[in-house]
């Protein structure tokens, strides 16, 4: 009786700001069979440190998340704590 950990990640991208949804899934496997999964989602928007995170957000962090869509998020947020 074997049992092991499997983390895999998905990611999806969302509305007018880019956000960055991060699901992480773990499998639990018992002899090459799963017996039991979990999620965790972590989201990251425009204004988010994303330094410490994993390359694949980092990647998609930079190519999505242009000076005007941190703009239009700065200011978006300005105009909600009015």
């Amino acid at each position: 009786m074997a049992l092991e950990k499997k983390v895999t990640y998905d990611y999806e991208v969302r509305g007018e700001f880019k956000s960055i949804q991060q699901r992480m899934r773990t499998a639990i496997e018992e002899d090459d069979v799963e017996i039991s999964f979990s999620y965790h989602r972590t989201s990251f928007m425009p204004d988010a440190d994303v330094s410490g995170e994993s390359d694949e957000v980092k990647a998609l962090a930079s190519s999505l998340w242009t000076d005007d869509v941190k703009a239009a998020y700065a200011a978006y947020l300005e105009e909600q704590n009015k």
